[in-house]
């Protein structure tokens, strides 16, 4: 019997409707340990295929922390071909789904073929089934959970937009959660699931239980000392939209679609004004004791508050002033299954093309069409890089390998300018995340006008993020707690005796892979690039803190050094003797 793992992984053919159970070697855990290592692995023996091929799989996988008492441990890691950038694409998403999936007895779920009906999985304990789902297939998130009404189970399902071909299409889970970014929405859409329900009775087998007391207490009370995570102005009271005053103070905020760094209004549209106009409540994944998530009221309502990109996107970026719009655009898209920083990135690429100023009611409208995919939603639905392209303009898409930037201006931050061209999934900042040293300072701050030093750190960081992903924790925890106290638990869990290293090791494992990936589907050095606008225009600065263009020069030494750093040639491409080296050939 293996601690941590439940030691199998359950295959479902959408195709034949036929399932089969996994039992890998222990090695195999060992070797990707779990979330995103292990979704890595089944979607590498699909290099080559269409995102929307029947032999393409979508996996969601837990990790050997899983329903244990290691903190931030309720997340669970979804993967496959992405339908945006044809590149890796996954998400970690919250709720109860990977608490549930590991007592139902399954480390995760690796779903191919295609339906030719609407149907929904749904797993309690040992028991599968497919199960018709014709009067769900249209219906938005909210009102799927209303019809199945979950109980102590997890749903995740899809909305319209998965179903009507968005390319940023969301996954949403019990009500709250979404796996956004890289329209895996649309991937279930493609198969025809709608939903997957999952209700487990078991309980995952711990080696060491003393010994994992010990690891959590220790990570809960270096939590406690974070004022980022659990201070009053923190994410445990503020949630992640308490990093929107610094992206102001900072001059990073991405403003007029990038055009500007500074948005004049930013002040009355924080975070404090969210909370007192909505009086929110703590909410968040399965086992978190951080609750970055709020939830607010309108009426008898429940609201899912935005989080900080979102804010941060559906004002500055677009030009609002409107932050009861902003809630209402949030739960639009929750409901409709849009990613949100997509929705708003490729608003506001159509808003500098056209010229046209945004009405609380054409915002709103824009979303429905998104949505259902009719009118000019059709067009906006592909993203802003096809959207830019088609138009005439494709400078005006904000995007590194047709993902769209988050809410970070990279001129105000070269560590994130360089994590936004190198990610495996493309414009991403939770590859890195260099705004905690950077912008939080931690653990140690660096100057965030150099990219001095930065290639090793991203990289890194990169290795560091992709264990996370894969034990699974939150990457939030990491402002106070460390690899150090998480390989602990880990050994207290599984009973393998695991240093920091070994993980940061497997972590590199994990990543490379993922460059092996893209590199069978023809990605190279040249999508390694931020848009022209960063490399030409200024930020917007002020007399004593000038935010100039990055340096196209500096930005490729350093993009060069990282090249070096990870193993890979001048041309961004991996190499058999590092991928031997790490056990990936």
């Amino acid at each position: 019997m293996m601690h941590g793992w439940t030691g199998k992984i359950l295959h479902i053919d959408l195709g034949t409707r036929h399932f089969h159970v996994e039992e890998p070697c222990p090695e195999f855990y060992t070797k990707y340990m779990g979330g995103r290592g292990m979704g890595g692995f089944y979607l590498r023996q699909c290099a080559g295929l269409d995102w929307d091929h029947p032999g393409m799989v979508i996996s969601l996988f837990t990790g050997p922390l899983t329903a244990t008492l290691s903190p931030t441990s309720g997340r669970i890691h979804l993967m496959s071909k992405s339908p945006l950038t044809g590149l890796v694409g996954d998400s970690s998403l919250g709720g109860r789904l990977a608490f549930q999936l590991k007592r139902a007895g399954w480390d995760g779920l690796v779903i191919k073929g295609k339906s030719p009906v609407p149907v929904g999985i749904q797993i309690e304990d040992q028991e599968v089934e497919i199960i018709p789902a014709h009067e769900l297939w249209g219906l938005e998130t909210h009102r799927v959970h209303e019809k199945i009404c979950p109980g102590k189970a997890s749903l995740a399902c899809i909305g319209p937009a998965g179903e009507n071909g968005v390319r940023f299409a969301s996954v949403t889970a019990d009500r709250h959660h979404s796996a956004g970014r890289t329209g895996l929405g649309l991937s279930l859409g493609t198969k025809k699931l709608k939903y997957i329900l999952v209700r487990g009775t078991g309980r995952t087998r711990v080696k060491d239980s003393g010994m994992l007391k010990q690891a959590r207490e220790e990570i809960l009370r270096l939590t406690a000392a974070s004022p980022a995570l659990m201070g009053q102005f923190g994410f445990t009271c503020l949630g992640t939209g308490a990093v929107y005053d610094l992206m102001d103070n900072r001059r990073m905020m991405p403003t007029d679609n990038f055009r500007k760094t500074v948005f004049d209004h930013a002040p009355k549209l924080n975070a404090a004004a969210y909370a007192k106009a909505y009086s929110p409540k703590k909410h968040g994944c399965f086992g978190c004791h951080i609750l970055c998530k709020k939830i607010g009221k309108k009426g008898r309502q429940d609201i899912t508050m935005p989080e900080f990109e979102t804010m941060s996107h559906f004002t500055a970026l677009i030009g609002c002033q409107d932050k009861d719009l902003v809630v209402q655009a949030n739960e639009r898209c929750s409901r409709l299954g849009l990613d949100t920083i997509s929705t708003a990135s490729v608003l506001a690429c159509r808003r500098e093309i056209t010229g046209q100023d945004y009405t609380k009611e054409l915002i709103l409208s824009l979303i429905e069409e998104l949505g259902h995919g009719r009118g000019e939603g059709r067009l906006l639905g592909r993203g802003a890089t096809a959207y830019a392209g088609a138009m005439g303009n494709p400078d005006a898409a904000m995007a590194v390998k047709s993902l769209d930037l988050p809410a970070y201006d990279p001129r105000g931050a070269y560590g994130m300018a360089l994590g936004y061209a190198l990610s495996t999934r493309g414009g991403c900042h939770l590859r890195a995340y260099p705004i905690s040293h950077e912008i939080l300072r931690k653990p140690v701050a660096t100057d965030r006008f150099s990219f001095s030093g930065k290639a090793r750190i991203i990289k890194i960081a990169e290795d560091l993020n992709a264990a996370v992903d894969s034990l699974i924790a939150c990457k939030f925890i990491f402002f106070a707690a460390g690899l150090e106290e998480y390989a602990k638990a880990f050994t207290a869990v599984t009973g393998l005796d695991t240093s920091a290293q070994d993980l940061l090791k497997t972590g590199e494992r994990i990543y490379y892979n993922e460059r092996i990936i893209n590199t069978m589907n023809g990605f190279d050095a040249k999508e390694d690039m931020l848009p022209p606008r960063f490399f030409s225009e200024p930020g917007s600065g002020s007399t004593h803190l000038p935010i100039p263009p990055i340096s196209r020069a500096d930005f490729l030494k350093a993009r060069g050094k990282y090249y070096e750093i990870r193993g890979l040639t001048p041309d961004g491409l991996p190499m058999e003797a590092k991928a031997r080296q790490l056990g990936l050939t």
